[in-house]
Formats: C-alpha cells, structure tokens, sequence
C-alpha cells in the first residue's frame, strides 16, 4: 500500500503593508467633529503655551496676538490640506512620500520622520513628567529623588497600555465624550484666572506696551507656524480614516487652529501677567490652577500617543512583518528609554532642525498632489510610483537648503513660509500630467 503524500504547504502571504494601502470603506468612520476633536486635543499642550511665552518681552501685546492669529490659520490650514490627501488617498503619510518620492527614496524621509517622533515622543514624557513632580510637590508630595524616574515610567506604561488598543476608538470615545470637555475646562479656568490679572494690572496698558526688540512680526508668525509644520508628518496616518475629505480639512483647521490660538495666547498672557522662566510654576500659581494644569497634563497624554502611533505607521510601512500595534510598543518602549537617560532639554534644539527638514518635503507633497493628481486611485499612484523620482527630490533638496540659508542671512523674514512657497510652486509646475 503506497503511502499518501500530503501536499507540501505554499509559500507564506507577504503581510499586507497597510500603511501603503487605503483604509477600507467600512474602517473609514471618523466625520468632521471627530477630526476637529482630535486636533483641537493635539493642539493644546504645556510647549505651546511655553512657546507663546517665548514671544515675551520682545514683541508688543498688539503685534504678537496678530502673529499668533495669523500663524495659527495658515499653520493649521495647511495641515487641514494635508489631511484631506491622506483621506481622500486613503494612504498614511509614508504613502504619500513613496507616490511623490519613489518607492526606494521615500526610505530616507521615512527614517527621519521616524526619528523625529522617537524624540518627540521622549520629549512629551519629559514633559509630563517634569509637570507631574511640579504638582506633587506643590501638593507637597514627590519630594524623593526617585520620584522623576518612577513618573516617567508611570507616563510610559500608560502611553503602551494605549497603543494596545484601537485607534479610532480612542479619538471617537477617550478624546472626544472625555479628554475634550475636561481640557477646554481647564483652559476657560486659566483663561479667567490670568485675565483678571491682567484686569489688575491694567488691560489697556498691557494691551498697548511695545516689545522690547529682538523679535519681529515675519520671525514670530515663523515660530507660531511651527507647531502646526510639526504634525505635518503625522496628519495623514489619522485622516485617512475620515469619510470625507472636505470634513477631514475643515475638521483639522478649525480645531487646531482654535487650540493653537488660544494656548499660544494663553502663553504670552502667562508672561505678561506673572513672568517665570518655569511655565508651570506660573501656572500652579493661579487660583485653581494645580487642578487645571492636572487636568492639562492629562490632556497631554495623547500628543505622546500621537507620536506613538505615527512611529509605528511609519516603522510598519519599512518592515510590515510586525503589525502597528506590535510596533506601537516598541517605539512606546524606545521613547520611555530615551526620556529616562537623554538631556532632551538639551536636545530640543536639534529636533527643531531635523522638523525643519519637512517643510520643503510636504511643500514638494501639496505641489504634486494637491489638484488633480489624486483623481487616479491611490493604488495606480502607488503602481506608478518608480524607484526614485529625480525631480521632486531635487526640489525637496533645494528647499531644505533654501531653509537653512534664509534663516541665516533673512533671519527677519522667517524660513517656513518662504520655502513653502518656493518647494510649492516648482513642484506644481514640474508635475506629471494627468491623463
């Protein structure tokens, strides 16, 4: 009797890469007032008000509140024109930089969004942490030494324990039914409380008081656009769950915009009424302000989510044998180690740098895709995407260079938007016509 011989097992499906493929219809759930949630909680955060405080004594009242406004609406409505390519493409941002870029280019600023979210990351548990000893021991609690250490790895644990579970989830019922309402609180409080200082010393004479020089209007509009510039890398991962992407843009606009308006003046608010070096010593010293900086430093958690789970889009989108949640672990893991035994104070500079190198790169993205291009399925812009595409890395290039040089010898005129425009315009109008 011969024996049967089972049939040997093919060979193992290749992982489905989602980062480069569309969100399916039915995972497409989030509508306008999930968007605008989510970035209105994105936007607030204890470094954006500590940057509006920079602003301080510099500038006058009247022309940093127009710098700020202004910043804050070209800011976010750029990152609201980012989010609708991510949702109408269905592909996360590292999708996008292989459609524009080619598939084997797109590798190097894929590694260095990746590297700029390990450190800022890192940078938001430093963040936390040092807020989280600052309210204990103005609570007169955590006067230990190891108490830095152990709220770090508290923060940490909490940031793994979220990336664990769903996403969306999280932005439709942490962020939006709980998160929000407690933070927009929290920001009425220190709004009324820092108000009524000013009230007290004299809001007509705050209002008028000239800036001390040091500071102009097109450096300071530099400094505001920089925060929303930041997210630029991240927006998509989110809004390519979107049903919409007309609601997908006015969702991110209105919300971050609003929140990046009033931290930023709530800042410079901070520094005209009680000057400190330390933010958030000025902020306990409100009436009522440990429970509203509490409330703050919650809020926080999910700009540390959010660089989470965008390292882990990215990380995946390179080496999809690993899912995003097991990714999300590793560079929730990698971010806690480097915020325990990095000076990421000291570091801040050169993640500032590195950030500066995604201006040009979603300049040369909008040019390319913004009209038109996105017509085709994100598929055959995928299929068509090439090894490397010689001329949008020219221009990312040339815009990278341009950046550093203006900030050097414009320093009065900013960087940002110029370059912008620049990588903007020559990516336009060398782009592929669509047939």
């Amino acid at each position: 009797m011969n024996a049967t011989t089972s049939p040997s097992p093919g060979p193992a499906a290749a992982p489905v890469n989602q980062a480069l493929h569309p969100v399916a219809s039915s995972d497409r759930v989030f509508a306008w007032s999930d968007h605008a949630s989510l970035w209105f909680s994105l936007g607030v955060g204890l470094l954006v008000m500590q940057v509006g405080a920079y602003l301080m004594p510099a500038m006058g009242t009247r022309d940093a509140l127009l710098a700020i406004v202004a910043g804050s609406i070209l800011g976010a409505g750029l990152l609201g024109w980012v989010a609708k390519l991510g949702c109408d493409s269905g592909l996360a941002s590292a999708g996008l930089m292989h459609a524009v870029y080619g598939s084997a280019f797109a590798r190097l600023p894929i590694l260095l969004n990746i590297v700029q979210l390990l450190g800022w990351g890192a940078f938001e548990l430093v963040v936390m942490r040092d807020a989280t000893v600052a309210i204990g021991r103005q609570s007169g609690a955590m006067a230990a030494t190891y108490w830095p250490m152990l709220a770090t790895l508290l923060w940490g644990g909490l940031i793994m324990l979220l990336i664990s579970g769903s996403m969306v989830q999280l932005v439709r019922k942490l962020i939006a039914r709980i998160a929000l309402p407690l933070v927009i609180l929290s920001l009425l409080w220190l709004s009324w409380q820092f108000l009524s200082l000013a009230q007290a010393k004299g809001l007509e004479a705050l209002w008028t008081r000239r800036g001390e020089g040091g500071m102009g209007v097109m450096p300071a509009l530099d400094l505001v656009i920089a925060m929303p510039i930041s997210w630029l890398p991240l927006v998509a991962d989110y809004a390519r769950h979107g049903r919409k992407g007309s609601s997908a843009l006015a969702g991110t606009w209105l919300g971050y915009a609003l929140a990046n308006i009033w931290c930023y003046s709530l800042g410079v608010l901070v520094a005209l009424t009680l000057p400190s070096t330390d933010l958030v010593t000025a902020l306990l010293l409100a009436q009522g302000g440990l429970i509203a900086l509490s409330l703050i430093l919650v809020d926080e958690v999910d700009n540390a989510y959010g660089d989470t789970y965008s390292g882990a889009v990215s990380s995946h989108s390179l080496l999809p044998r690993w899912s995003i949640r097991q990714w999300g672990l590793v560079v929730a893991v990698a971010c806690t180690l480097l915020a325990l035994f990095l000076p990421m104070h000291s570091l801040e500079p050169f993640l500032l740098m590195l950030s500066s190198v995604f201006v040009p790169l979603f300049g040369v993205i909008l040019g390319r895709l913004a009209f038109g291009t996105l017509r085709r399925p994100a598929q055959a812009l995928l299929a068509q995407a090439g090894r490397v595409h010689a001329l949008p890395v020219a221009i990312w290039l040339l815009g990278i260079a341009a950046y550093h040089v203006s900030s050097r010898l414009t320093p009065n005129l900013g960087a940002a938007l110029p370059v912008l425009v620049l990588t903007f315009v020559l990516a336009w109008l060398t782009r592929p016509r669509v047939g």
